[in-house]
């Protein structure tokens, strides 16, 4: 039994190890389905086992010593399915065949069907299977062959019904891969078991450099995996976490994060319920950072204080370019104090902050701040179904002299409904 739960970790993800008996007789694997069936697959190998997968490998030298049938059995598994040394692929078989076989096999002991367009496409640059019902089951089988497929640079398993357990066992594959620079995991229910399993992938990866996370319900409890690891990975470069559940929590621990992360140019946390504290916290460290280009907060709830911070932090800051704000209960003296930031600014070039209750006033407190800087590079300005009034309107006039690639959206004058005015 104990052969059996081992075997079948090893078979599911297995590590890249060099092969001393490259001359021993290959043997073809030969499945037992009750016995697979009854010892059940387990991909959720302890972290601490990871460097100890060599030592098992070795261990079954060690294991000839045993017997003679446990010899066998250990031989047909480790000279033929465990050989995962690039430059031993070659006298066996073409890659493309061997992680078919690999996924096939590992399909039959999990019990799920083998998805026909992944074995069709296993060597492309580029693979989109979103909308496939993988399922957690699904999920651990495609980890296997992906574990040491060298042509795949983008996977999209968007909406797959991962859930947590399916989610580590792509952590863990992406531990181990170096070639794949783009994931998108969004809308798979991983929860935040999956989100710690990102977490930590994240601090020993090196590759990869977006990873989309969108609408997976996390929640604060796994904050602080994340922010550790926006601390730690300097190779990410656009994260997406938007439209979970992260709140005030989150917002204070990614702020502390954000200050010391050097590696992220794009962050998105719209949708999620950051406010009071963790909106200030969050402001505060988008003040320190100095890569960030893009930010977007839309659908959270920074209100008055979450505004005044982001206005200090747009003081300091002059890397940022993109900021969205909208939908985040911002009133007028919200708006007046990030105008204040915006008057000193150099980079901010588009800012999205409309359906927010700013009314006219704030509207008019932002687009004078841009008249006011002389270095401004503001070219869009946002304000979305809020109603201005002619003293807006004539102050547009006179900024567009001076700016004139600036573009300005609202909702309409005095009433009007007019949706968009350029």
């Amino acid at each position: 039994m104990v052969h059996g739960k081992k075997l079948a970790k090893e078979v599911l993800l297995p590590s890249v190890v060099e092969d001393d008996e490259a001359d021993t007789e290959r043997a073809e694997l030969q499945l037992d389905e009750q016995r697979w069936s009854q010892n059940g697959v387990d991909v959720h190998e302890p972290e601490d086992q990871r460097s100890d997968r060599e030592g098992d490998v070795a261990d079954g030298g060690e294991a000839a010593d045993g017997g003679e049938a446990a010899a066998g059995a250990e031989r047909e598994t480790s000279d033929e399915d465990y050989d995962t040394d690039l430059e031993l692929r070659g006298e066996e078989e073409p890659y493309g065949l061997m992680g078919q076989t690999r996924y096939r096999k590992a399909c039959e002991m999990l019990q799920v069907v083998p998805v026909s367009h992944f074995l069709q496409h296993m060597q492309c640059s580029e693979l989109d299977l979103m909308h496939r019902g993988l399922g957690p089951q699904g999920t651990k089988a495609l980890a296997v062959p992906l574990v040491t497929n060298t042509s795949i640079l983008r996977l999209n398993l968007r909406d797959n019904w991962m859930e947590g357990m399916g989610g580590a066992a792509i952590a863990k594959m992406l531990k181990e891969n170096c070639y794949i620079t783009e994931v998108n995991l969004s809308d798979n229910n991983l929860g935040d078991h999956g989100a710690r399993a990102m977490a930590g992938m994240l601090k020993e990866n090196n590759t990869l450099m977006c990873l989309n996370l969108s609408g997976n319900r996390f929640t604060d409890r796994c904050s602080e995996e994340l922010g550790a690891a926006l601390v730690s990975n300097s190779r990410l470069q656009h994260l997406d976490l938007s439209y979970n559940a992260l709140g005030e929590l989150t917002g204070q621990i990614l702020g502390d994060s954000l200050s010391e992360n050097t590696g992220l140019r794009s962050l998105s946390l719209a949708w999620n319920c950051i406010r009071g504290r963790g909106a200030v916290m969050l402001a505060n460290g988008l003040g320190g950072n100095v890569f960030l280009r893009k930010l977007d907060l839309s659908f959270n709830g920074l209100a008055r204080e979450g505004a005044s911070a982001l206005g200090q932090a747009l003081r300091d800051n002059n890397v940022l370019e993109v900021l969205n704000v909208s939908n985040n209960r911002i009133p007028p003296e919200g708006a007046i104090r990030l105008a204040m930031g915006l008057k000193a600014n150099k980079t901010i070039k588009s800012l999205n902050i409309g359906r927010n209750p700013i009314q006219s006033v704030g509207c008019y407190g932002i687009l004078q701040s841009v008249r006011d800087n002389s270095n401004s590079t503001m070219e869009i300005l946002d304000f979305s179904d809020i109603i201005v009034n002619q003293d807006f309107e004539d102050l547009y006039s006179s900024v567009k002299e001076t700016f004139p690639v600036l573009r300005v959206n609202h909702g309409g004058k005095d009433g009007s409904y007019r949706i968009v005015k350029t």
